[in-house]
């Protein structure tokens, strides 16, 4: 993966440093922001993203050794700021007590009231909306479980036994091919998408790096261990019934097996996982660290009031009529008018089998209708 194209003086500023020798300076202050919801700050979130991405797989044409360099490391603390500023405007902290952290993740969750982005998506979205969805989460699906794996060491006892048990699952279990961000990949292929990792950053807006930068953000630093373990419980327990929308979705345009393999193994999966997170992880540990239980829930929060920003802008530009991706870079001014086609057509892929009755016009469209097969 090369680096990706700025969007704004923050991220030029690192870009053009990163494509030079390592050295020790330190970094000058960050311009100001554009202002606005700092989910939506290309700007920033690109530039942190890029800065987090070093101590993952880094760049193609990037020194490893850029990866703690003090110009990065000051440049991710500056933005980190601001970052945090926002997530505490967007989601105030909220104290609870040790003993009834499963109960407020549970609460939390049940009241939560993001877009109907998985509900569109089964019954109404085309085939380009759904592969743009695809392509959006790929920034997060292709690295799947790897930013709440940095907990790992973090923990001890019953917790750390609950998180490994979860991400063994993700990373199926040591078998290549049952690995999530495998089954993704499968996805991306059977929709005639590019699989290469990170290969849709240059096209996704800012609100989609957000989702990825939150969980660098709380995985990266040990202050937001409780975070990271909230976030996680926040992903397991709202996943498997928009999974099983977004799987019968893409059965109801044509999609096979291989297609939705992904979704389809989250559905049971992480019926499982949410119970685990909650109880085993959130819960053990809250009691164990009474002083990080208010931080368990403002990361279960957070991850929730970000996806519902991401799922808005989803929505939202499709009901304009318009694509959800940024223009391709080089691409004439004001390509955001009309939706820029990720492939060419793709029919081939589709066989056309006639969907299952729930799926046809005027059926019920009630998700329990609508079994994995």
């Amino acid at each position: 993966m090369r680096l990706p194209h700025p969007r704004g003086p923050a991220s030029a500023a690192v870009v053009t440093r990163l494509g030079s020798e390592p050295d020790d300076a330190a970094a000058s202050a960050v311009p100001a922001g554009a202002g606005g919801p700092v989910c939506h700050d290309e700007d920033l979130q690109l530039t942190l993203w890029i800065c987090y991405e070093l101590s993952y797989r880094g760049f193609d044409d990037v020194d490893a050794a850029w990866e703690h360099a003090p110009f990065v490391t000051g440049m991710r603390r500056q933005l980190e700021r601001r970052w945090v500023a926002g997530l505490h405007e967007l989601v105030p902290p909220t104290p609870v007590r040790p003993d009834a952290v499963a109960q407020a993740l549970a609460d939390l969750v049940r009241a939560d009231e993001g877009p109907p982005v998985a509900k569109f998506l089964q019954r109404r979205a085309s085939e380009e909306q759904f592969r743009e969805f695809v392509a959006q989460r790929s920034v997060y699906h292709l690295k799947e479980a790897d930013p709440h794996s940095w907990a790992i060491p973090r923990l001890s006892g019953a917790a750390k036994a609950a998180l490994v048990e979860i991400q063994a699952d993700e990373y199926g279990q040591g078998r290549l091919a049952r690995m999530h961000s495998e089954l993704f990949r499968g996805t991306l292929r059977s929709l005639g998408l590019d699989d290469g990792y990170g290969h849709y950053v240059d096209r996704v807006p800012a609100v989609t790096l957000a989702v990825s930068n939150l969980m660098s953000l709380f995985g990266f630093h040990r202050r937001w261990l409780g975070a990271a373990l909230g976030h996680l419980a926040a992903f397991e327990m709202t996943s498997s019934l928009p999974n099983r929308r977004y799987g019968n979705g893409l059965r109801r345009l044509g999609g096979d097996a291989a297609a939705t393999r992904f979704y389809d193994e989250h559905v049971e999966a992480d019926a499982v996982h949410e119970q685990i997170a909650a109880h085993d992880l959130c819960g053990t540990f809250a009691r164990e660290n009474p002083s990080a239980a208010g931080d368990v829930l403002f990361g279960a929060a957070c991850a929730l009031a970000v996806e519902g920003e991401f799922g808005r802008m989803l929505l939202t530009q499709w009901d304009e009529g318009r694509s959800s991706l940024r223009p391709a870079p080089g691409s004439a001014p004001g390509g955001r008018a009309e939706a820029p086609h990720l492939v060419s057509a793709v029919a081939e892929r589709f066989d056309g089998r006639e969907p299952a009755p729930a799926q046809r016009d005027r059926a019920p469209a009630g998700v329990d209708d609508l079994a994995v097969r």
